[in-house]
């Protein structure tokens, strides 16, 4: 018979769990500061409001704020824009999808709650579009795009930055890059294709930044973007062409065209007409946002959901490290040291959104927890724990 040596937890220096006293509890954060010494999800985001609460008092820390998923139609939005108002975040990277249904809440229009008797076929027929329990109507979306139109045509995007050797550039596509159908046809393409240096060029974050100054100067109700404006954080959304913003903006740059050749547009070629490509340009994010984290002295990334705005955004710490070793620069390398993610997607599925910290640290994105990087990961619906986690903070930091 084996004889083992039983070992009591303290002795090993274990932490103790505790019973959940429900009459001990007088806030929030006291709720989640209990939950810590429970089990499971309820420990997780006990942890969470832990990391939480030191990355938001670092004053080292620039915070990405990542988003996907439909939470601004979940009504969450209001909580992203305290986020925002209250300087806890200084960048946000969100799926277009997120904004546009955003947008119809700022300009003061309304979702409802889907009636399961009524059928998707009955649905579509009268302009409602079903997100699972959740209706955006499609007036909606065509608001939003009247005012994504008026933005583009009363704004002036900023020209491409020039670089001082650009006049020893050889390649002529990076000078003046236009579309292969504009060459040679000038007078009827063109505004076509990629714009030169000096002329105006949108990206993501220059639209946001412009709509959400439109969206101040209309003051008709908060939003995403309206606070991004008024506390000068960027938003960006990667995505771009994956949403109804992005068809926003592909519509008008064709519109602009059939306006512009005094044709019906029932007599022009649909391929070119698809060939007016609006002025746009992904890489000015992707450089944007590599300089406002080079610039940090140290990051944190809070992520809710997954997809492509959390992988975008964790990508920088990469691009610095292959950027210097292919370009042979020396330029410091970040590393996400916090990481606090709400998100339901298991990690064996291989995906992005379901990959942990700890693997990010084999990628080199994230400060290995022996380094001192603090992590906490949450397995949940973020529209039940979001709001449980962001009023114990806000009780906390408001002591």
């Amino acid at each position: 018979m084996t004889t083992r040596d039983l070992h009591d937890g303290r002795g090993d220096g274990l932490s103790p769990l505790e019973s959940l006293d429900l009459a001990r509890v007088g806030s929030f954060r006291d709720l989640l500061r209990a939950m810590s010494r429970t089990a499971f999800s309820g420990r997780q985001l006990g942890a969470a409001f832990d990391v939480f609460l030191e990355m938001a008092r670092d004053p080292d820390t620039t915070v990405v704020l990542t988003l996907s998923g439909a939470m601004t139609v979940a009504k969450q939005g209001r909580i992203i824009c305290d986020l925002i108002d209250r300087g806890l975040v200084q960048a946000v990277v969100a799926t277009g999808a997120l904004i546009a249904h955003g947008l119809t809440e700022s300009i003061g229009l309304v979702h409802y709650q889907h009636n399961p008797l009524d059928s998707d076929e009955e649905l579509y027929e009268k302009g409602y579009n079903r997100i699972y329990d959740t209706l955006e109507m499609e007036a909606n979306l065509n608001d939003v795009e009247r005012l994504v139109r008026s933005v583009l045509r009363e704004s002036k995007p900023e020209p491409l930055p020039v670089p001082p050797s650009v006049g020893r550039v050889s390649n002529p596509s990076v000078q003046d890059e236009v579309a292969p159908s504009a060459k040679g046809d000038e007078g009827k393409h063109g505004r076509v294709g990629n714009p030169s240096y000096g002329s105006g060029v949108w990206s993501s974050g220059r639209l946001c930044r412009a709509l959400g100054k439109r969206l101040h100067e209309l003051a008709e109700g908060p939003g995403i973007l309206r606070s991004a404006y008024e506390q000068n954080v960027p938003v960006f959304i990667p995505a771009f062409t994956d949403s109804e913003i992005g068809l926003d903006v592909s519509t008008w740059a064709m519109a602009e065209y059939i306006a512009s050749t005094g044709t019906a547009a029932t007599e022009l070629d649909r391929v070119e007409v698809m060939n007016a490509l609006p002025p746009f340009n992904p890489f000015i994010d992707l450089q944007d946002y590599a300089k406002l984290i080079g610039e940090a002295k140290q990051i944190g990334i809070f992520t809710i959901g997954g997809g492509v705005p959390r992988n975008w955004a964790q990508q920088v710490a990469p691009y610095y490290e292959i950027s210097n070793f292919r370009l042979g620069t020396e330029w410091r390398e970040p590393r996400f040291k916090y990481g606090v993610r709400i998100c339901p997607e298991p990690v064996h599925w291989g995906g992005l959104s379901g990959c942990t910290y700890s693997e990010g640290v084999s990628w080199g994105k994230f400060v290995s927890p022996s380094d001192g990087g603090r992590f906490a990961e949450v397995y949940a619906d973020a529209t039940v724990v979001l709001p449980i986690l962001m009023k114990a903070v806000f009780e906390d930091l408001d002591q």
